[in-house]
């Protein structure tokens, strides 16, 4: 396996996404979708500091966040990353997209590179998400991905696909 962290953070770049390294000035941005342990940033400061704490988790080897930046306008739409788990061969995936470019394909688009970084560069073998039962976008989300339903709680569910899963389902 190859965890973080890196000589270079990874840059992850499809035809129209980059999925790069958080940057200061990328904070009032993400504003809106910044959480770190299930607490939101209520502001820029708090926001800082959780983008710092990432960074911790990631020079630690326990993680690795990603801006997802559209590739023509430069904005960024939000962000994914592998949080937990990385140390047993399996991470846990996780996204928020701002709401101005939800049903627009980004996220498909950016979970398809983590994914793809996850079992071909990290070498996991499982990737799992977890999410509320009522999160419908990112039940789809996932199931479009090809993840299968592995666990269930009253307010969350779990996801996950295999490295087998992901060979057999590619090209």
């Amino acid at each position: 396996m190859s965890l973080p962290p890196y000589i270079h953070f990874p840059v992850l770049i499809s035809e129209d996404l980059i999925l790069r390294n958080s940057q200061a000035k990328d904070i009032p941005q993400l504003l809106p979708i910044s959480y770190y342990d299930g607490k939101k940033a209520e502001t820029e400061a708090e926001a800082a500091e959780m983008l710092q704490k990432i960074h911790m988790d990631y020079i630690k080897g326990d993680s690795i966040h990603w801006i997802i930046e559209d590739k023509s306008s430069r904005e960024i739409t939000g962000t994914c990353g592998y949080y937990r788990g990385l140390q047993d061969a399996s991470g846990e995936l996780g996204c928020v997209l701002l709401p101005a470019f939800r049903g627009k394909g980004y996220m498909t688009k950016a979970m398809s590179l983590a994914i793809s970084f996850g079992f071909d560069t990290i070498g996991l073998k499982k990737i799992f998400a977890e999410t509320s039962s009522t999160n419908f976008g990112a039940i789809n989300l996932l199931v479009r991905l090809h993840f299968r339903r592995t666990g269930e709680t009253a307010k969350e569910v779990t996801y996950e696909i295999t490295r087998e899963e992901y060979e057999d389902m590619r090209p």
